[in-house]
């Protein structure tokens, strides 16, 4: 499907984007990737990674091109060619979007838009949105500027008038190991000497997706997508304070209290959105409830309507890690601490 084909990331030297150019040209052979993004500096050190791991001709098929998401013009000259988009690119953290919600808004939702008419206007195939937990029920700014952004890439497929440009979503909450993310937090603590790590409550729960399956849904969405679907993963739930004590089992652990903006537990699908919402083997799709959606033209077959008020919720989920199993995660990433006699301790828990 992506063979021969060009695609862009915006923000694409993330941690996610990073994770996309490699299992794109592990699996694929396109024509070109190009990570659109603003900062010269990452772009560099995203480009010397991959000189080094791709083959020579792979190499070739990937450029970078400095641009904001807020700049509709760069947009346009970015996009001319452009087979699929992957939109990556958004103000993320919570504290920063608070302090400065109109830059928060000029790049998730503005950014949106300006993403929504280059696309249209230049032809682009398809346009996969990277959405988060955070714009379900959001109570935080950067959760309501990405509802707001989600909703304007579905309500795109009205104006592409189903001959044109197909949008999406995929959704899921924080991504295990990424930048930023809670796993990383925790490790430089402890390898700094820490043996008491903060937990902001004790009942906090979480989803667990790696960025290999969070890439592996957009792959899904592109490959399958008709227009205006929000794709979610089968994943399993666990507990922060059970991760602690997987990545130090002789840790103690200090209730901080919540933060500004902080859910106990992630939701992903609510119970209103159950009414529209499909459930296949690996993931679900919400699907939209408008009068230009036509279920027999856009439905993705397979799928099975979920029992009303279905909610799909960290910590109700059916499916839980358990220490040791998030123990072995953490070791495939590399994300376990390092640090003196941590096999000792990792021996003496199960004894």
């Amino acid at each position: 499907m992506l063979t021969d084909k060009a695609i862009l990331i915006t923000g694409g030297t993330g941690s996610f984007g990073q994770k996309f150019i490699e299992m794109i040209f592990d699996r694929y052979s396109p024509s070109r990737v190009v990570i659109y993004s603003r900062d010269e500096f990452k772009q560099d050190v995203v480009r010397k990674k991959f000189s080094s791991i791709l083959s020579k001709d792979q190499f070739s098929r990937l450029r970078f091109f400095i641009g904001d998401v807020r700049d509709k013009e760069r947009l346009y000259r970015a996009f001319k060619g452009v087979d699929f988009v992957i939109h990556a690119a958004a103000m993320k953290q919570v504290p920063a979007c608070e302090y400065n919600p109109f830059e928060a808004i000029k790049t998730n939702i503005h950014g949106a838009q300006n993403i929504v008419d280059a696309a249209l206007d230049c032809g682009v195939k398809k346009v996969v949105a990277l959405s988060t937990d955070k714009a379900v029920n959001p109570i935080n700014l950067y959760g309501g500027t990405k509802l707001v952004s989600d909703r304007l890439f579905i309500s795109a497929n009205a104006y592409s008038g189903g001959k044109g440009t197909i949008f999406s979503v995929v959704r899921y909450g924080n991504v295990a190991g990424s930048r930023g993310s809670v796993i990383p937090f925790f490790k430089e603590l402890t390898e700094k000497g820490e043996r008491e790590l903060p937990i902001t409550d004790f009942r906090m729960t979480r989803f667990w997706i790696t960025l290999e399956e969070g890439v592996e849904l957009v792959f899904k969405a592109l490959e399958e997508s008709k227009g205006g679907e929000t794709y979610i993963s089968k994943i399993p739930s666990f507990k922060i304070t059970d991760l602690a004590k997987a990545m130090l089992p002789s840790c103690k652990l200090k209730e901080v209290g919540i933060r500004e903006g902080e859910k106990l537990d992630e939701v992903m699908i609510t119970k209103d959105d159950s009414r529209y919402t499909y459930e296949y083997e690996k993931h679900y799709i919400i699907y939209p409830h408008f009068d230009w959606w036509s279920s027999k033209r856009y439905f993705t077959s397979g799928g099975k309507l979920i029992e009303e008020g279905f909610e799909y919720n960290s910590g109700t989920n059916k499916e839980w890690l358990s220490i040791e199993e998030l123990r072995e995660l953490l070791f495939k990433l590399n994300m376990l601490p390092f640090i003196d006699n941590y096999n000792e301790e990792v021996a003496a828990t199960r004894e």
